[in-house]
């Protein structure tokens, strides 16, 4: 499925479906400015609704509703062309907003539909009427040259691996070199260009067999270029000995890559000493230590703090509602939150002469600013 806007073109993967009750009476408007309010700053800017439009990675958002006896329900729907991983973190973000305008809300996802499914139903459905239609036309002896086929391509079948039954390719036992990709359908396309000394981590955590292979073999993570390629990375550093680390260009996944792109990013490969190296050399900013204990409070927690110019706490909130109350509120100087700074952030710290703004992560897309210093929590951290 092709969705076409007014810049961009979707080529559609999954379509999010989600049902949603709001205790009063609120229209379609008021839905959407939830979905984009409440979600904006959850993660990084490869998952911020308003960059992930304009990019073309995200379709129109269509809200239906309906309003009886002081309550308003309805659906909503998004057309998504990211990968699974991304696709599910949108999902599930759909489903923390509780509430719409002045009404608390509840939305439920109803599922999540893999349009690509019924184009190859389609396509299967058409090559066995055309594998049919080949045979009664075809001489006799195509029979055997369709077994020699078969035979090579059963020689190459993706093969399972260790207790957790990893998809790999047939040479991961007996290389001294391999690959370590994130699902099956990045080992099918590496075998596809005729890396057969690969093996896949099929999820965020990773398997014991993975953890042997890499004390005993030399080992490179061949990841996304996106946000789920960034936490596994994190995850592997942690748990295992890999030597090398190879990235997909930046928004693209390994599975999607054509056979150039594949040995380009291999060539590529960067040394684990050498990343290390550069993650410590990440230089320090100073910042009052009281602001630094307030940072490292709020990691992982989604919330933000205002602070006056006495660094003394005003406020602390979801980060969801920041954008929206730092509208109303006056006196702050400083503001720390778990999220990231986004352009919509930083025009309302300018307009408010709000002087410091620390979060987890800045925004790519962001235009410097005049009179806001950003910080970054791996700035004041030094990590």
């Amino acid at each position: 499925m092709t969705l076409t806007g007014s810049s961009q073109t979707l080529t559609v993967k999954y379509v999010i479906r989600a049902r949603f009750e709001i205790e009063g009476v609120v229209e379609k408007p008021d839905v959407v400015g939830a979905i984009f309010g409440q979600t904006e700053g959850l993660f990084g800017p490869e998952l911020d609704l308003r960059e992930l439009q304009k990019s073309g990675r995200v379709g129109r958002i269509e809200i239906e509703l309906h309003s009886r006896q002081d309550k308003t329900t309805g659906t909503i729907t998004i057309p998504t062309s990211m990968d699974r991983v991304s696709t599910a973190l949108i999902a599930a973000s759909i489903e923390s907003i509780n509430r719409v305008g002045p009404c608390s809300a509840k939305v439920t996802l109803e599922k999540i539909e893999d349009v690509r499914e019924a184009r190859r139903k389609a396509i299967i459905d058409r090559a066995k009427e055309i594998l049919q239609q080949w045979t009664i036309e075809s001489m006799p002896s195509v029979d055997e040259v369709f077994k020699e086929v078969a035979e090579t391509l059963k020689a190459a079948k993706v093969q399972k691996y260790g207790p957790e039954e990893l998809s790999a390719g047939p040479d991961i036992a007996n290389s001294k070199e391999i690959i370590i990709v994130e699902g099956r359908a990045d080992v099918v396309n590496l075998m596809r260009c005729g890396l057969y000394n690969v093996i896949a981590l099929e999820g965020a955590k990773v398997p014991e067999t993975i953890k042997k292979l890499c004390n005993e073999k030399e080992a490179t993570a061949f990841l996304d270029g996106d946000r789920g390629g960034d936490l596994i990375l994190k995850e592997l550093l942690q748990v295992t000995n890999i030597k090398y680390v190879a990235r997909a260009p930046r928004g693209k996944e390994v599975e999607e890559l054509n056979c150039k792109e594949i040995f380009d990013s291999l060539e590529a490969k960067v040394p684990l000493e050498e990343l290390l190296k550069h993650r410590r050399e990440k230089p320090r900013v100073s910042v009052p230590a009281e602001v630094i204990q307030i940072a490292k409070e709020l990691n992982g927690t989604l919330e933000a703090v205002l602070l006056n110019e006495n660094l003394k706490p005003i406020e602390r909130l979801p980060v969801s509602q920041l954008a929206e109350r730092l509208q109303q509120v006056s006196g702050v100087d400083t503001i720390v939150f778990d999220g990231i700074i986004t352009q919509r952030i930083v025009d309302i710290a300018s307009e408010k002469n709000i002087k410091h703004v620390i979060a987890a992560r800045i925004s790519e897309a962001l235009k410097p600013p005049l009179n806001v210093q950003l910080t970054t929590f791996s700035e004041i951290f030094g990590d």
